[in-house]
């Protein structure tokens, strides 16, 4: 006779089906819900032509600069201008998550491109002595909500050690985050946590929104002597823009501090940031329409202070 245990075990797998849509219909829904960053050479988030293999672009956005290949540039110019550059992240030299640091283990080796175990606590305390000790870090979290595993190592070791020593040590330190949702991923994946961190002395905080920025800023942290948080949104890796006539100038780098105003207006004032900044504009273009006049500010920095780059127009 077959035991009872048994019995119900067997039962309960015969009727158990996984509640899971085809693909057909997962692939349909997610087309629908994913938006798209309207921009010179942009493409929908998820545009298949983009997953083939061998997919290039066109003869138009290979004019212009994509994001990811500005802060791969960045990296790779000021490793190539200073030794003490190095780079530390889960699998930026073999297989980097969003190609941003692809081909840089083949220049600088695995020495200068060091790929670390999903720890981010030690990664971030690692790097945290090796700027103490005269290099020049740049750290990539796979995926930048894990910053708060590493809370302690940041806020009370990297933010303050400048001043505990009464400047005697500097950290020039720079943590790469992916942020933002849009691509379909688990909430623990999605989030932009920057506003956090502006709030804690000693760190800054870098939020480029186009090519441009994003060069010009990841070289201005580079040489930093202090820690910055530098977050790239997810959904602009992919997306093209058109760069300015010095941006292969040796010294093209930009300021922090100091906002771009990406439209003049007259009624309204929208201050937004990463990916935002691209709706905010096609919503004034759409407000526009209507008769009203919408003034975007690119902040690009939230640290140092946001009101001070701000100054602007009575202000």
């Amino acid at each position: 006779m077959r035991p009872v245990w048994l019995t119900w075990k067997v039962r309960s797998q015969r009727k158990w089906r996984p509640p899971w849509p085809s693909p057909g219909k997962v692939r349909r829904r997610r087309r629908k819900r994913h938006s798209t960053i309207s921009g010179p050479g942009s493409r929908p988030m998820f545009d298949r032509r983009l997953f083939r293999p061998g997919a290039k672009p066109s003869a138009e956005e290979r004019s212009l600069t994509s994001f990811r290949g500005a802060i791969g540039e960045a990296l790779r110019e000021e490793m190539r201008a200073d030794a003490s550059v190095f780079l530390m992240g889960e699998d930026i030299a073999q297989a980097p998550p969003f190609g941003v640091t692809a081909r840089l283990v083949d220049e600088f080796g695995p020495a200068r491109v060091r790929d670390v175990p999903c720890t981010e606590a030690a990664v971030i305390g690692a790097a945290v002595g090796a700027a103490i000790a005269g290099m020049r870090p740049v750290v990539e979290l796979q995926f930048g909500d894990f910053i708060s595993v590493a809370i302690d190592q940041l806020t009370h070791q990297a933010a303050m050690l400048r001043y505990l020593t009464g400047g005697q040590v500097e950290v020039p330190l720079v943590i790469r985050l992916p942020c933002g949702g849009g691509q379909g991923t688990g909430a623990q994946h999605a989030q932009s946590l920057y506003s956090w961190f502006m709030h804690v002395p000693g760190i800054k905080v870098a939020l480029p929104a186009t090519a441009a920025e994003a060069k010009g800023l990841m070289r201005s942290a580079i040489r930093d002597p202090n820690p910055v948080l530098f977050f790239e949104h997810k959904a602009l890796y992919r997306t093209r823009w058109p760069v300015p006539e010095d941006y292969a100038a040796a010294d093209f780098t930009l300021p922090f501090g100091r906002a771009q105003v990406r439209r003049q207006g007259t009624d309204l004032t929208v201050v937004a940031t990463l990916a935002m900044v691209h709706h905010a504009l096609a919503a004034a273009e759409e407000l526009a329409g209507e008769g009203l006049s919408l003034e975007v500010i690119d902040p690009c920095t939230l640290v140092p202070p946001l009101c001070a780059a701000l100054d602007h127009g009575g202000w």
